[in-house]
């Protein structure tokens, strides 16, 4: 028998499918014959993806909207600056912007936003604004005049203005000039940081936008130390991918910070030195290999190679590495002064260095310092060609395994596997002061008497003859450039 309860549920279970029948027979019949009208998308004509701004002139961005009415339409620039201390500043409204550039000569993200005031809609347009200066694009030139350390900038159209740092900052540079670096962060797109001169007891840090020594950010080298050295003995310096300077400096080996923002103040200063019972020659390498960066040094006083790793700072760790083929030579005890060291694609090395009786030998190894930390020597042989080396040599090697040698007025490429020595095309009447690759290593730069030499090196080339300019201060000593 059916009582009350049951018969209900039988009710409501009819009902629902009854419903639901009900909703699939009118879905069925829904062929979706629906006028939709959508909102129109406006279309925006002449708005690049890159604008070049030169800093405080003006800067004018009138695109074309088809699409809607104009008056239809609310305009949003913003322009992202991360160091801006009111974000809201760098805001603008209107048809066009129309500002006079006032930012640094730097890359910066910018988004036009259209709002569609009937219905609320908003559009979005990305591009970017690079500032440039005067001293955006091109070289500067560090060379010693007499005693005296001159920096000349040379224009895009090769036209120099000498004295450059005097003319800016009413004051003099340090004497004993060493290198000059462009500094920029690698990691972040390249966002330039600043120039650095050293010489061989300080150093001048420069604006890369109007070339004025630094006023906020650590100005000399000696205020680039956290806890700065009584005396500086700078042995050499050479910039990190980050933006950093890293180095020997009194025998012992440093590097900048790289734990902050590299818009810091304290971004790039000097802590502590690797800690270490240990005096470094001058000369060391820089490897990479898969982000992992390494340092090969010499100790002058125990007369071996040793290893140090950028873990965050740099850490020596002297002669924790196994070495391989000993037989060839020991690198833990070699009683040899260390002259020249290069290495090719972080790989092959090549050390020059002078015997207790005299003799000037080549080394050829590879190492591992990242792990499994090995040091595999390849051969020790005389040197065929030691008559051109000294301290004062220049050397540097290319990525297809070339190295280049200047010995005072005489310009060679050697081939370490054929031990092939070639003179290039090329002469020089005054003693070489300086050699530099271009960054896509086909030309080699020159630096002898006031003059800049550019030689074509690309393969089956030796050295021709580029081009030339004269004029510089004193001998050049180095050089780096903005393309």
């Amino acid at each position: 028998m059916m009582t009350n309860s049951m018969k209900n549920k039988k009710i409501k279970l009819v009902c629902a499918l009854a419903t639901l029948l009900w909703i699939a027979v009118s879905c069925y019949k829904d062929q979706g014959n629906y006028d939709i009208t959508m909102p129109t998308t406006p279309v925006v004509h002449g708005l690049d993806t890159l604008y070049n701004a030169l800093v405080g002139d003006s800067l004018i961005i009138e695109p074309m909207i088809e699409g809607l009415p104009k008056e239809q339409l609310l305009y949003e620039w913003r322009i992202y600056v991360p160091e801006a201390v009111r974000p809201e500043l760098n805001s603008y409204q209107g048809a066009a912007l129309r500002i006079v550039f006032g930012l640094q000569a730097k890359r910066y993200t910018a988004r036009l936003t259209l709002t569609n005031t009937e219905n609320g809609m908003k559009y979005f347009y990305k591009f970017h604004i690079q500032g440039n200066t005067a001293f955006s694009k091109g070289s500067l030139v560090l060379s010693e005049d007499d005693g005296v350390t001159k920096l000349s900038f040379i224009k895009p159209d090769s036209t120099i203005q000498p004295n450059i740092y005097e003319s800016i900052n009413r004051e003099i540079l340090p004497v004993g000039p060493r290198h000059i670096h462009y500094l920029r962060n690698q990691f972040t797109g390249n966002t330039p940081l600043g120039y650095w001169v050293i010489t061989q007891n300080g150093g001048v840090r420069l604006d890369v936008n109007n070339l004025q020594k630094e006023a906020v950010k650590p100005g000399t080298l000696k205020d680039n130390f956290f806890l700065a050295p009584t005396t500086l003995q700078v042995g050499s310096l050479q910039s990190h991918p980050q933006g950093v300077l890293m180095g020997v400096i009194n025998g012992k080996f440093y590097g900048g910070t790289t734990t902050t923002w590299d818009q810091s103040n304290t971004y790039g200063m000097f802590g502590t030195y690797a800690d270490g019972d240990y005096t470094l020659a001058p000369q060391f390498v820089m490897s990479v290999i898969n982000n992992n960066f390494s340092i090969i040094a010499f100790e002058n006083n125990k007369k071996q190679f040793v290893r140090l790793n950028i873990y965050g700072a740099p850490m020596y760790f002297g002669t924790q590495y196994t070495p391989v083929s000993s037989s060839i030579f020991d690198p833990t005890k070699l009683d040899m002064e260390l002259l020249h060291m290069v290495q090719i694609n972080n790989s092959d090395t090549y050390a020059y260095m002078k015997s207790i009786d005299g003799g000037i030998y080549e080394l050829k190894f590879n190492v591992n310092f990242n792990g499994p930390f090995t040091f595999t020597a390849a051969h020790k042989r005389l040197f065929k060609y030691a008559e051109f080396i000294d301290q004062d040599t220049k050397m540097l090697c290319t990525r297809n395994g070339n190295i280049y040698i200047a010995h005072r007025n005489r310009l060679f490429r050697y081939n370490p596997i054929s031990e092939q020595l070639t003179a290039l095309n090329t002469t020089f009447n005054t003693p070489i002061s300086m050699l530099k690759l271009d960054d896509d290593e086909q030309t080699l730069i020159v630096g002898a008497g006031s003059s800049i030499y550019y030689l074509d090196i690309q393969v089956g080339r030796d050295g021709d003859l580029l081009g030339q300019i004269q004029g510089i201060p004193g001998k050049p000593i180095d050089m780096t450039w903005r393309k």
